[in-house]
């Protein structure tokens, strides 16, 4: 299912509550709507920890009926791909499901991942592209998005889900392959290194690009699922030559063994264009720029 919006007018969420205070997503997110004049509010794990059994009753103290809901919260990879990692991310979307039952807010905006899609699969991907999880994370993203947009059909909340392909930019904490990866290794070792000879190809958004994304989707108040893409995958040789260039000294680039297949992954930008014509992503060149000269700085 694409997006479709509720909204034609653009309409200002009452109040945006945020639920996840981690990682570097919230912040900007936080950012884009606080400087559009939205009152936000965060709830981080120390304010409701959402694993636990009081979780939901005390999520539904804090929310309003016309507030919209952001849900980043989550346990990402990098804290683990095991069952218990997958148990307590579907704890965490019982005890939001939970909230949300007993008062609904007017909107609820899920940020899940492109992970949910076939890994193997060579074909231009879109959002009606059929989700084949092949981990425990992906699945979990699956399983959250079918529990939260049941529970959104019964208590009448708008629901959309966002799926952003990989992350980059000022503030990542996972460092995972990719700009962050090269950004940080060019800039304090003066070397990249890629897998084979960097030949996958991929999409890579910059973070404030995905706040745009879900800015604009509360603003319409949309329903439905769209991927927060850009228009061209890279291959990785390519986007290491353009941290090169960007840093402005020698680095080394060095090739390791390959340990996986050669995959490459693409998406079609149709429904994100036709839902919001007026965005446009960052370059990557400019968003690596921008992104190694707040490294510069820290």
């Amino acid at each position: 299912m694409s997006l479709n919006r509720l909204s034609s007018s653009v309409v200002p969420p009452h109040r945006a509550v945020m639920l996840g205070a981690g990682g570097f997503l919230s912040p900007e997110i936080r950012r884009v709507l606080e400087a559009d004049g939205v009152p936000v509010l965060v709830v981080g794990s120390r304010d409701v920890d959402l694993t636990k059994a009081e979780a939901g009753e005390q999520l539904h103290d804090a929310l309003s009926p016309d507030d919209s809901l952001v849900m980043v919260a989550g346990l990402t990879p990098d804290k683990g791909r095991d069952v218990a990692t997958l148990m307590r991310n579907l704890r965490m979307g019982e005890s939001v499901c939970a909230a949300i039952a007993r008062r609904p807010p007017a909107h609820l905006v899920y940020i899940s991942s492109d992970a949910v899609y076939d890994a193997r699969s060579e074909v231009t991907l879109n959002e009606g592209s059929t989700c084949e999880p092949t981990d425990l994370y992906a699945l979990m993203h699956i399983a959250r998005e079918k529990m939260l947009a049941a529970t959104c059909r019964a208590s009448g909340t708008a629901f959309t889900v966002v799926r952003p392909c990989a992350i980059y930019g000022p503030g990542d904490t996972h460092n995972s392959y990719g700009p962050n990866r090269f950004m940080r290794s060019a800039s304090k070792e003066g070397k990249i290194a890629l897998f084979g000879h960097g030949e996958e190809r991929r999409h890579h958004v910059h973070v404030t690009d995905v706040a745009r994304i879900v800015r604009l989707c509360l603003f319409h108040r949309s329903e439905g699922v769209i991927n927060a893409i850009t228009g061209k995958a890279i291959a990785f040789r390519e986007l290491a030559d353009m941290v090169v260039a960007a840093v402005g000294r020698p680095v080394a680039i060095e090739c390791l063994p390959r340990t996986t297949a050669i995959t490459h992954r693409q998406f079609d930008v149709t429904a994100l264009t036709k839902a919001f014509p007026s965005y446009s992503s960052i370059p990557l060149p400019h968003g690596i720029a921008r992104s190694i000269a707040v490294l510069a700085d820290t």
